[in-house]
């Protein structure tokens, strides 16, 4: 089936964040769109207003008439929906053409020329960093994004002249062996989703197979000195890159009045004088990334300077809701331990001599299970931790896996408290707070608005 002979686009799991550029993707192609998600939230509702009709009742019978014809009605689910779901077994059993989002991907990296970013952690902040390098550049993207880019207001950039396409390739699932890159930056291998892989070996492993999928004239861009021997086809070029050393590497780092500047050091030709739009540590390092990236799909020296210094960031990816001299509140996403040792090391870096605490909700019984310790020796580098109850997303309990794993093993002396979601307002009312910051992938973001506002009236 290709995009030409569709009429309708049922997607199951339409409000998750990748899937959802998908929706809108399809919806600006003209094309009648429909589906289902769990629960709804502010993107299901902007969906809605976009132009998709999505229920949240799993039902078939509120399955519209109109996406009933399987010639002509493409179906896309993520893997993180049931095999037994009602609606999924109903376009199974009836013939219908059923694609994972990642094979959907997959189809465009194979007509126009996928920019892609890969790795454990960094993926979102660098891919849309990339996007808006390019976008804002003569060459112009089209961007499926893995977080609301707060300088667009949406997960999707489109344009109508530009073969370059910017993916954020995720391995869950082994989803990322469906593309078909023409450049990939890979940022890290650190063990996630042992639930699919089973070892970290395997893990590994699965980067690997994908880097051999690199287009024969394409480019492959790998953080220096991770876990991982690539097996890339000949014709491939292949650099390193890191904040400090490597092909593309930072130099002359300037910290100063909020403010971080350096020279990006380049193959392709330095630019000096790169100053951040979050000036935050770790952009350093997916700011090099990205601007590796920017300078093989053709953007200009002054064009990425200019584009770096506006960059405004990604909705939950060290996110300030309130910044001021009495108190910050920051939300982030990182929900694996090497994401959140970076995230603490970054605010320290900021605010060396402020008392910092996180609200972290861990994400999936099978991660906490398998990085109970390592979530533990992350969060004890902060000065008060309070966890939350674990967030299932697609999980069933898992006897004796708890937040209590993580709390019995956090540092001797650290504030800390385990909370019901429930009682985290009344908790925060009487709670000395210098710099808060929640962190995890579930939903705890749906509490920043009510925290902020407690925190306004303290």
């Amino acid at each position: 089936m290709n995009v030409n002979t569709l009429k309708a686009v049922y997607f199951i799991g339409a409000g998750g964040i990748g899937m959802s550029a998908l929706v809108r993707y399809f919806l600006s192609k003209g094309k009648k769109v429909a589906g289902y998600d769990r629960t709804p939230s502010e993107l299901t509702q902007k969906l809605n207003e976009e132009g998709a009709a999505i229920h949240y009742e799993e039902n078939t019978a509120l399955i519209p008439d109109d996406f009933k014809q399987p010639e002509t009605t493409l179906i896309i689910y993520t893997p993180a929906i049931p095999a037994n779901h009602q609606e999924l077994t109903y376009f199974r059993e009836n013939g219908f053409e059923i694609q994972k989002r990642a094979q959907v991907l997959g189809m465009l990296t194979r007509t126009e020329r996928g920019m892609c970013v890969a790795g454990t952690h960094g993926k979102t902040t660098t891919s849309t960093m990339a996007a808006h390098l390019l976008h804002q550049s003569h060459v112009t993207c089209n961007a499926f994004l893995g977080g609301i880019s707060k300088n667009y207001g949406t997960n999707l950039l489109l344009s109508d002249k530009s073969d370059l396409v910017v993916i954020e390739a995720d391995e869950f699932d082994r989803s990322f062996h469906w593309l078909t890159p023409y450049a990939t930056v890979i940022t890290a291998t650190d063990s996630d989703h042992l639930d699919i892989y089973g070892t970290h070996e395997a893990y590994v492993e699965s980067f690997r197979k994908y880097t051999s999928l690199i287009r024969p004239d394409g480019y492959l861009i790998i953080k220096k000195g991770i876990d991982l021997q690539p097996d890339v086809q000949p014709g491939v070029t292949v650099y390193t890159y890191s904040n400090d050393e490597g092909d593309f590497h930072a130099e002359n780092i300037r910290i100063a009045n909020g403010e971080i500047t350096f020279d990006f050091i380049s193959p392709l030709g330095n630019i000096a004088d790169i100053r951040l739009g979050v000036p935050v540590y770790v952009n350093i390092e997916n700011g090099v990334a990205a601007m590796a990236l920017a300078q093989i799909g053709g953007a200009t020296a002054e064009e990425i300077r200019t584009a770096m210094a506006t960059f405004q960031g990604v909705d939950r990816r060290f996110d300030f809701k309130i910044k001021n001299d009495r108190i910050v509140l920051l939300s982030d996403y990182a929900h694996h331990p090497a994401e959140i040792r970076q995230s603490v090391t970054s605010i320290r870096t900021l605010y060396p001599d402020k008392k910092i605490t996180a609200i972290f909700q861990p994400h999936l019984y099978t991660r906490t299970r398998d990085f109970y310790k390592e979530f533990a020796d992350s969060l004890s580098l902060l000065d008060e931790v309070i966890l939350l109850d674990i967030y299932p997303a697609r999980e069933q309990p898992i006897p004796g896996i708890t937040s209590q794993l993580i709390y019995d093993n956090l540092r001797p002396g650290i504030e800390k408290c385990l909370c019901k979601k429930e009682d985290l307002l009344d908790l925060l009312k009487n709670k000395h707070l210098e710099v808060l910051i929640t962190l995890g992938a579930g939903d705890i973001d749906n509490y920043i608005p009510q925290i902020s506002e407690l925190l306004k009236n303290k």
